[in-house]
């Protein structure tokens, strides 16, 4: 490989990742921001809408509880409580409903041992190591010409992508949920509904763009790896 084609792909590569993720960044704050705006003919609070669909699957044990900041909700599952951000829990667009409806879906999951939700659970110790550790190894065996040390780290890494690749079912899986209960339970007119599928997709789409920028993170240290090898 030529000294040109390496620094190309040596600074283009974290670049690339870079325009990546503030794409998705853009998409998923624009959509919502869109989406915030437009009431819910229901006029149903995310709460609300989040604890008649537990109710509906009789999770009547999993509390739904508000969180403070934007865009923080998420399921517990260790603990089994739906958390919705201040905007979310209390509002009543189209945007709140839907992603109250979302993070339903991954209790639901949990009620029916949704299989990549089970792997995704498994590899988080896993990946919680990978991540502390594997820049660390690679940057270690790199300085000190360990190229084998620095392969381990690198295969650390690998965790961590396989992790986002086994999230992707996952959030796409409750986003599908979501919008079944949306729409099995009137919470959303059919024009709302497709104004629902455009968010919850934007807010899918942030994790493809995670899926790529680890990827290409990850090739630029393995051509760090090989051109440190063929020097040798």
């Amino acid at each position: 490989m030529s000294e040109f084609t390496y620094m190309a792909l040596y600074y283009g590569l974290p670049m690339l990742a870079l325009i990546i993720t503030s794409l998705a960044q853009l998409f998923i704050t624009g959509n919502y921001s869109k989406y915030k705006q437009v009431p819910a003919y229901s006029n149903k609070r995310g709460c609300e809408v989040a604890r008649q669909i537990l109710d509906k699957h009789g999770l009547k044990k999993v509390k739904v509880e508000q969180v403070s900041g934007n865009l923080t909700d998420h399921y517990d599952p260790t603990t089994k409580v739906v958390r919705l951000s201040d905007d979310i829990y209390s509002g009543t667009s189209i945007a709140a409903v839907s992603v109250a409806a979302h993070e339903c879906g991954h209790a639901i999951q949990d009620k029916v041992s949704y299989t990549p939700m089970r792997i995704r659970a498994k590899l988080v110790p896993v990946v919680n190591f990978s991540t502390k550790f594997g820049y660390i190894v690679i940057m270690i065996g790199l300085i000190l010409g360990a190229l084998k040390l620095a392969t381990i780290g690198l295969i650390l890494l690998l965790t961590m992508l396989l992790f986002q690749l086994v999230t992707l079912p996952v959030e796409f899986d409750a986003s599908r949920r979501g919008k079944i209960e949306l729409d099995e339970l009137h919470i959303l007119n059919s024009s709302e509904q497709q104004g629902a599928a455009k968010m919850l997709r934007a807010a899918a789409f942030t994790y493809v763009a995670s899926v790529l920028s680890t990827l290409l993170e990850i090739l630029r240290f393995a051509l760090m790896i090989f051109a440190r090898n063929d020097d040798k």
